[in-house]
C-alpha cells in the first residue's frame, strides 16, 4: 500500500481542486440556473415590503435586486429572511446575494463581502418638542431609548457623552418609551423617526436633531472570495449611478414625493471601514 500513496495523494489533490473550481464561480452557477436569489427581509417599508393589493414584495432593495438580474439575463427570486438569519443564509449558499438593510460593520465585513454603497442610512435622535432640546449635544447625561443590539445603540453611547441608554426589541416600544416620558429622546434611522413625526405632529410632537449620529453604509451582501460577481455587483452600481437609475429609485421610494421627504445626499461608492 505505501508505494501508491505518491500517486493517491497527487489524485487526490487534483479531485479536490477540480471540485473547488466546480463551485468556485458563482457568477456563471448563476447564469446556468438561469435565476438570482435576492435575500431581502420583505417587512422593512419602504426597502421591502409587501404590496397591500397584489401582496407581493417590493421597494427599493427590491429595485436593486432587481437591477442585478437583469444585468445577468436571468430571473429573480426573492426569498424573505429574518433580520438575525442575513448572513447565515448567505454563508450556507441559501442566496446568492442579500439586499436587507445590511449596514456595514467591521465584524460583518469578517463573515461577508459587502459590495460598494447603494444606501447610506442616518441614524438620528428625536425627542418631544416640549423638552425644547436643541442637538444632539444637548442630550448628554441623559436617557435614551433604543434597539437592543442595533448600531443605533452603539451610535448611541459612541456619541453622546454620559449617556443612560434603555434597549428595546422593537420601534414601536422606543417610541412609546419616549412618548411615555421614560426617556428623554430616541435613537433610530431617519426613516423611522421622520415617519413618527408624521403620525404625531398635531398630537405630541417630535423634533429630530442634528447632527446624524452615525451614517451608515449598505452594501450588497456576498460571499467572501466570489471575485466575479463581486466586481459584476459593483459594476451594476456604477453604471446604475452614472445612468441616473439609482437616484430615481431612491426618488421613487425616499424622495420628495413620498411619506419620507429625502434628499439623496450621497453616491454609490466603496465602503471605507
Amino acid at each position: 500500500m505505501p508505494k501508491f500513496l505518491p500517486l493517491a495523494l497527487p489524485l487526490l489533490a487534483g479531485l479536490t481542486l477540480g471540485a473547488a473550481a466546480t463551485h468556485a464561480d458563482q457568477l456563471e452557477d448563476i447564469k446556468k440556473r438561469g435565476t438570482l436569489v435576492c435575500g431581502t427581509l420583505g417587512i422593512a417599508e419602504p426597502f421591502s415590503f409587501a404590496n397591500p393589493q397584489t401582496r407581493e414584495t417590493q421597494g427599493y432593495d427590491v429595485d436593486f435586486c432587481g437591477a442585478i438580474a437583469r444585468s445577468l439575463g436571468v430571473k429573480l427570486e426573492l426569498k424573505l429572511v429574518a433580520v438575525p438569519a442575513r448572513i447565515p443564509e448567505l454563508q450556507q449558499g441559501r442566496v446568492d446575494v442579500l439586499a436587507a438593510n445590511l449596514g456595514w460593520t467591521a465584524e460583518r465585513a469578517e463573515q461577508i463581502a459587502f459590495s460598494d454603497s447603494y444606501y447610506v442610512s442616518l441614524t438620528k435622535a428625536a425627542t418631544r418638542r416640549a423638552d425644547k432640546f436643541a442637538a444632539v449635544n444637548n442630550l448628554s447625561g441623559k436617557r435614551v431609548a433604543t434597539a437592543k443590539g442595533s448600531t443605533s445603540e452603539a451610535a448611541a453611547r459612541k456619541a453622546i457623552p454620559d449617556v443612560q441608554v434603555i434597549t428595546y426589541q422593537d420601534p414601536p416600544s422606543i417610541f412609546l418609551a419616549l412618548q411615555q416620558g421614560k426617556a428623554d429622546a430616541a435613537v433610530a434611522s431617519e426613516l423611522v423617526l421622520v415617519k413618527w413625526k408624521t403620525e404625531v405632529e398635531a398630537s405630541a410632537p417630535i423634533d429630530i436633531l442634528e447632527p446624524a449620529l452615525l451614517n451608515e453604509s449598505w452594501g450588497i451582501g456576498m460571499r467572501k472570495n466570489e471575485t466575479a460577481l463581486i466586481k459584476h455587483v459593483n459594476g451594476v452600481l456604477e453604471s446604475m449611478e452614472k445612468s441616473g437609475e439609482a437616484a430615481r429609485i431612491f426618488d421613487k421610494w425616499l424622495g420628495t414625493g413620498t411619506p419620507y421627504k429625502l434628499k439623496r445626499g450621497f453616491q454609490s461608492a466603496p465602503i471605507k471601514g
